[in-house]
């Protein structure tokens, strides 16, 4: 049987600035992703902050109103945090090789031949013990059999913590939580499963498999065997300079695409997901866009190409998506599905060309945070974009909240 770590830095963006400035340790502080325009989503928080009801994604003036003038906000330093994940890592490698990363502040780590330090949670607690001595954070790791248990585990008890679930105490754990406690059931997912009275992990493990499969497609299938336990998907071996590799979103259309119009549409939609997410994670700007495309005849093609500057214009990214694809595409079948992944992230200052406009990317900027806003308080349909209107299904899709990619599950 493997034993399997989660390692979760705790408040990581928020624990790492406080280091960087012991003065504001005692304040709420809140990390945000743009500060010039006093919109910034939080991308991170105390637990001072935390303790007065502010959330990753709340924005700016939100965290104002439920802090009051205390509030300390930092403009985010991916430089630093990239830095301190290294050091952790460090930590890591000193009990294993198979360190595969889950964003820049969790990591899995597989310690089955690692025995020589110990059990599972004695290793747990020896990285737990070292990475507050020797860093000054603190951190909370799942010990299990499997990488979803132990993801769970290490959000089970925060901060500063080690949780062990066993197959002997699984059911008892795992089975009494919300579903959607379980990685990869996001919010749409959610609320499919509550309209079949499916509110908990145990009732997810107990419920018709070839219900879960009419309901969700593939997913109910993966869902149903996390939820009993089965996940058989490795630790991946990632190096420490793909912390944060990559941004992505597929999807496989209800009808084949015909045409550069019907993949235009999709590629903005997709688009319209991955630099949503971008801003989630602070991610600002890249310089790379991946597209692949699946034809009919399940033949697959892809190419990479580099942005003229970094960006986080949607705009920019589904042109040179779109430019990509018809380089790439022969057009001998239809196509039945499409995926836009971005990378190469940027973290230095922005370098305006001769034919730059300032003011254009401070309103793009502003106009993104707006719709962040209204789409988190409304709904996601509440705004879209005019591509899209063509089709009234595809109109009808939350991309980013309901299709969740897990790594095993691309364009089967």
């Amino acid at each position: 049987m493997r034993t399997i770590l989660h390692s979760d830095l705790n408040n990581f963006y928020a624990s790492v600035e406080c280091l960087k400035n012991p003065a504001i340790k005692d304040k709420p502080v809140v990390v945000v992703g743009s500060k010039e325009d006093r919109h910034g989503v939080v991308l991170a928080k105390n637990d001072i902050a935390k303790s007065k009801g502010v959330k990753t994604g709340d924005v700016y003036w939100e965290a104002l109103n439920k802090c009051g003038p205390s509030l300390v906000e930092v403009q985010a330093d991916f430089s630093s945090y990239l830095n301190m994940s290294k050091k952790v890592r460090k930590i890591y490698s000193d009990y294993t090789d198979q360190i595969e990363a889950y964003g820049i502040d969790e990591c899995w780590l597989d310690v089955t031949r690692s025995k020589i330090f110990g059990s599972g949670e004695q290793i747990a607690e020896k990285i737990r013990n070292r990475v507050k001595s020797e860093l000054g954070l603190t951190v909370s790791v799942g010990v299990s059999f499997n990488k979803i248990f132990a993801k769970l585990g290490s959000d089970m008890k925060k901060p500063d913590a080690v949780t062990v679930i066993t197959p002997e105490n699984y059911k008892e754990l795992v089975w009494t939580l919300p579903v959607e406690d379980l990685l990869y059931v996001g919010k749409a997912t959610k609320t499919k499963l509550n309209k079949i009275n499916i509110r908990t992990i145990g009732e997810l493990a107990n419920a018709d498999e070839k219900l879960l499969v009419n309901l969700l497609g593939k997913w109910g299938e993966y869902l149903f065997a996390f939820a009993n336990g089965n996940d058989l998907s490795p630790v991946a071996v990632v190096g420490e300079e793909e912390n944060i590799k990559s941004i992505g979103n597929s999807l496989t259309v209800y009808r084949d695409l015909t045409s550069d119009e019907d993949v235009k549409m999709i590629i903005y939609l997709l688009a319209d997901s991955v630099t949503a997410r971008m801003r989630e994670s602070g991610l600002n700007r890249i310089q790379t866009v991946h597209i692949s495309a699946r034809a009919s005849d399940l033949t697959s093609y892809g190419k990479q190409g580099r942005t003229k500057r970094p960006t986080g214009d949607i705009s920019e990214i589904g042109e040179l998506a779109f430019r990509l694809f018809q380089e790439v595409y022969p057009w001998r079948e239809h196509v039945r599905g499409i995926g836009l992944s971005v990378s190469d992230f940027y973290f230095g200052p922005q370098q305006l060309d001769m034919f730059g406009d300032i003011e254009k990317d401070g309103k793009r900027r502003s106009l993104d945070a707006a719709i962040d806003s209204l789409r988190k308080k409304y709904g996601h349909d509440v705004i879209q974009l005019a591509e899209v209107y063509k089709d009234p299904k595809i109109r009808a899709l939350d991309i980013k909240g309901e299709h969740t990619i897990h790594p095993y599950s691309f364009f089967r």
